[in-house]
């Protein structure tokens, strides 16, 4: 990745296609389009140009953004052509000729952030917006690249500024007669404040984290109890193995359900029971792991299968009666069976209420391993300011140490350390 270069990639999906979006970017983007489409047209409105530097090869859209104002801070360009696999890759290679050189994964989005355009929240938000499967993640990564959480983080950095010019000017000006020697009555309760805004944001981080990466949902029970039959009337796919052998299920099944906007990983698990094979045996651990660490676990009783005792989990617990066309079972939450579609919808509903409680009205801004790093950090810096008020100095130090969490957060330093890996996850063209 080198900086001054003007870099291209076609930015839309694979071909062929009925229009293929190729980006442009870089210093060099005038001059491109000056050869390639007769000039750059009106900023930021679309104009129809015949696209070649000598015969044309194709007729598109175009497309130009002067920097500083455009997604990147450059000068950018778009290329609107048809979704032809040998039109667009006679383009790039004209694009190449007039030196242009292919984008690596996610060198756009880091432009904008080398160019002031983006902070790393953000760009974690436009990522999770990428890979967004259902409305809740859509609406929780949008909020997030919009700057909601810049913004609040914006005014903490704002209140530990405000915080820290009380205590520094103790220390720079203590021989000066009208720097009181004691704070202002309101400098704690601000504090304060700010200590409770933290905390309330890094609590939400487990619905956050729900809503981001979904709700795991640990089918379990005893072997022919139904869940492979249940996962695949929920999935509407014959996903499962469906047997009356006992034992067929050996591995940790991951399936994907979107209940209203929410998105649930279904597990499909081995049944709890001793076994002599070495595969089942380890089929069994799996199942017990993967209840342990399941945020619901549907506990499953049959009528023809004798039942065992459910195991303690962290988990909330919801006793599924299956096969309800057998017989009904007392002492469960829901009863079933595979083949009646009012049951399903029923068992949906009440993973719905589920979820609500779990994840709240609004999806949480706060959702990633480094946000709960940073905010902890920032809370151990306060707490350590609090002790140290004896001693303004080991004070003052523990407030920029709060400041420095949060400006790690939105990459104002260290941000070389997690810029290879963020952006490895885009794809090219973004």
């Amino acid at each position: 990745m080198q900086a001054g270069d003007t870099i291209m990639a076609l930015s839309s999906g694979a071909l062929p296609a009925g229009v293929a979006v190729i980006r442009l970017s870089g210093p060099g983007v005038r001059e491109t389009l000056d050869k390639l489409a007769g000039g750059v047209p009106t900023p930021r409105q679309l104009a129809l140009r015949k696209i070649g530097a000598g015969q044309a090869l194709d007729q598109g859209l175009v497309a130009w953004f002067p920097g500083p104002h455009s997604f990147t801070g450059e000068d950018c360009a778009e290329l609107q052509v048809h979704g032809s696999p040998a039109g667009v890759k006679a383009i790039l290679a004209e694009l190449g000729a007039l030196g242009l050189r292919l984008a690596q994964a996610g060198e756009f989005t880091r432009r904008a952030f080398e160019n002031g355009k983006l902070d790393l929240v953000e760009i974690e938000g436009l990522g999770d917006l990428l890979n967004a499967e259902t409305e809740k993640q859509r609406q929780q990564a949008l909020a997030r690249f919009d700057g909601r959480l810049t913004e609040k983080i914006a005014q903490w950095r704002e209140s530990l500024l405000d915080l820290r010019a009380e205590i520094e000017a103790r220390l720079d000006f203590s021989d000066e007669g009208d720097v009181s020697e004691d704070l202002p009555h309101h400098w704690r309760s601000q504090l304060a404040a700010l200590e409770t805004a933290i905390q309330s944001s890094l609590a939400t981080l487990e619905s956050g984290r729900i809503v981001r990466e979904g709700i795991r949902v640990a089918l379990a029970g005893a072997p022919n109890a139904g869940k492979s039959s249940l996962i695949n009337a929920l999935a509407k796919s014959d996903i499962a193995i469906v047997s009356d052998e006992a034992g067929t299920t050996r591995d940790v099944r991951e399936v994907p359900l979107d209940i209203n906007g929410q998105l649930f990983i279904l597990l499909d698990l081995a049944g709890l029971r001793e076994s002599d094979s070495k595969a089942e045996a380890e089929g069994v651990r799996r199942a017990q792991q993967a209840i342990e660490t399941a945020d619901i676990v549907l506990w499953l009783s049959s009528p023809d299968v004798p039942d065992i005792a459910a195991p303690d989990v962290a988990g909330q617990v919801l006793r599924i009666g299956t096969k309800s066309d057998l017989g009904l079972l007392p002492g469960v939450d829901v009863s079933i069976s595979t083949g009646s579609r009012g049951d399903l919808i029923e068992l949906r509903q009440r993973l719905d209420e589920l979820a609500v409680g779990m994840t709240g009205a609004e999806p949480s801004l706060i959702s990633h391993e480094r946000d709960r790093l940073a905010l902890s950090g920032a809370m151990a810096a306060l707490e350590e300011t609090r002790r140290n008020l004896g001693d303004w100095e080991l004070a003052a130090e523990s407030l920029r140490r709060a400041s420095a969490a949060l400006e790690r957060l939105i990459g104002r330093i260290d941000a070389e350390k997690v810029l290879d890996r963020l952006f490895s996850s885009f794809c090219i063209g973004k």
